[in-house]
């Protein structure tokens, strides 16, 4: 299974990025980030089009595209899993969509198959990585029977 991660900003050496490389290696699909920055800028709008546009241009062709983003559907790691099984069975590569700050630009919510949330609460967008990494690793014990998910 191919998995894109594409998320704007780099990530700065420090427990996030620690904690996503420790989940990354314990994954055996294949994980690519793909780190989109943009030219500075002011309006917001713009600057959210802009960044719309950048992860939009990393997405494998015919990739199933999973926005994160607040107003998304929070849903149980087992109904995760169950999903990431489906697309995986499917041959399908999947593409998670990490906005910038301000959040996503209309153009990334137009184009999800998915809008998934992580709960009702904000979180900074660079613990979103470890915290994906996380419930992908999971999504596979669950789905290879691995005692790792305790529900």
């Amino acid at each position: 299974m191919k998995i894109v991660i594409a998320a704007v900003g780099k990530a700065k050496r420090g427990p996030e990025a620690a904690l996503f490389d420790e989940y990354l290696k314990r994954i055996p699909w294949k994980v690519a980030l793909k780190e989109i920055e943009t030219k500075a800028e002011r309006d917001l709008a713009k600057r959210k089009d802009r960044e719309a546009d950048a992860l939009l241009a990393v997405v494998p062709e015919g990739a199933v595209v999973v926005a994160l983003d607040e107003r998304g559907k929070a849903e149980t790691s087992a109904a995760f899993a169950t999903r990431m099984g489906k697309w995986r069975d499917q041959s399908r590569a999947v593409a998670f969509l990490i906005g910038g700050a301000d959040g996503h630009g209309d153009a990334v919510r137009a184009r999800a198959d998915h809008l998934l949330a992580f709960g009702p609460a904000t979180w900074p967008h660079m613990l979103i990585r470890p915290m994906l990494a996380e419930q992908l690793f999971r999504a596979h014990t669950i789905l290879s029977g691995h005692p790792y998910h305790r529900a």
